[in-house]
């Protein structure tokens, strides 16, 4: 397993897997995990990488190790996952969620799109989004034009809230999901499940900065048959 340009490390993406599957139920509290060198080879990784993964999950809380008995889980506490904001899952929970650009071009608001930001133009950002490489739904995210004047799509992470915040100081702080049904586009990559025109379930997420500014609008069409959205209350 080799991490792709513009990915997360190996090690974080292992992590992120192993909390979605924590927050999805898959892996629950008090849980003893397999022996490292048979979780690594099932993962496709070395035991070296597997280890910091696990540490980055003690860190976090949710593992506890012990010595000459195993890894534990404690799922007890706040993940804070890069995908904390990231809502769809696999239809049996849990999965990695990985994206790939399909295009970024700066263009003029569209009028049907809510208000946001101060600019007339925004980055439209389209992409593909797979859980666990199982192809899960089409991104069409807006960004106002007022954060950065143009985008370097090799410099964009998979997870787009971590690259706002390292590249361009801009902080999601709080989103609104309104759900739906909405038609799949025409622009739809091939790899998708659901043909053009087909109804889908949608969601449009207008997202907030630190300041409370609306930052971005997206637009997100989910293949039913492979991932669902879910939203967890504490």
């Amino acid at each position: 397993m080799t991490a792709a340009p513009g990915s997360l490390p190996i090690y974080v993406q292992i992590a992120e897997l192993l909390v979605r599957d924590i927050a999805a139920g898959r892996l629950i509290d008090g849980e003893k995990l397999k022996p490292e060198r048979e979780m690594a080879e099932e993962l496709g990784i070395a035991v070296g990488t597997l280890r910091k993964a696990l540490a980055e999950l003690q860190n976090r809380g949710l593992l506890e190790r012990v010595q000459g008995s195993g890894n534990y889980v404690r799922a007890n506490s706040d993940p804070q996952s890069v995908y904390a904001m990231f809502r769809l899952e696999l239809i049996g929970g849990g999965g990695l969620p990985t994206a790939e650009i399909l295009s970024i071009d700066r263009l003029p608001k569209p009028l049907e799109l809510p208000a946001f930001g101060r600019s007339d133009e925004a980055h439209r950002i389209r992409r593909l989004r797979r859980l666990s490489g199982k192809p899960a739904a089409l991104e069409e995210i807006w960004l106002d034009g007022a954060y950065v004047e143009t985008i370097d799509p090799e410099a964009v992470s998979e997870s787009l809230y971590l690259f706002y915040r390292t590249r361009l100081s801009l902080w999601i702080a709080r989103a609104e999901d309104q759900i739906g049904l909405d038609r799949v586009p025409d622009w739809a990559h091939a790899a998708f499940g659901q043909p053009a025109g087909a109804a889908v379930p949608h969601i449009q997420r207008i997202s907030q900065d630190q300041e409370g500014a609306r930052a971005e609008v997206s637009r997100t069409w989910l293949d039913h048959d492979v991932a669902r959205y879910v939203s967890r209350l504490k």
